[in-house]
């Protein structure tokens, strides 16, 4: 008998830095793959032409990640497209920088979407709270990682 687990994780490597490019905080995070997400991986497997994830997005909400979450809880500024997109193997490596004026404060939450606005929400995290000053930047890598135990 074949007994096959596929396992989806997540996460992602916040690095935030002050104007002179300083390191101010690193940390690594774990997220959830939401429901929208799932739903979204299985019809890539039947129709190519679903739209990739193509945004990132930061936000100040404090609930917990659950499954049937749609959209952050509360965004700061907009979401930033994607500064890239790597595939290999069983991983999809996505990267996003947000500049200095971009999603500034108390930031403790995190997604990916394939659109601007709306679309569909790959994952989120919440983690405590990284705070970024307005002449702060931050890279945000987030791998996805499809595993069968």
């Amino acid at each position: 008998m074949i007994n096959e687990n596929l396992k989806l994780s997540g996460q992602l490597n916040i690095v935030l830095r002050d104007k002179d490019g300083n390191i101010k905080e690193e940390r690594i995070e774990k997220n959830l793959v939401v429901a929208t997400g799932l739903t979204f991986i299985a019809s890539r497997m039947k129709d190519a032409t679903a739209t990739a994830m193509t945004h990132m997005g930061l936000g100040s909400g404090t609930s917990n990640a659950v499954a049937g979450q749609t959209d952050l809880v509360s965004l700061l500024g907009s979401r930033e497209v994607l500064d890239s997109t790597t595939a290999s193997s069983n991983t999809i490596v996505y990267v996003s920088s947000f500049e200095a004026g971009d999603a500034t404060g108390a930031v403790t939450e995190a997604g990916i979407f394939n659109a601007a606005s709306s679309g569909t929400m790959l994952c989120r995290v919440k983690f405590n709270v990284v705070n970024k000053a307005a002449d702060d930047t931050m890279a945000v890598t987030w791998t996805i990682t499809l595993s069968a135990t």
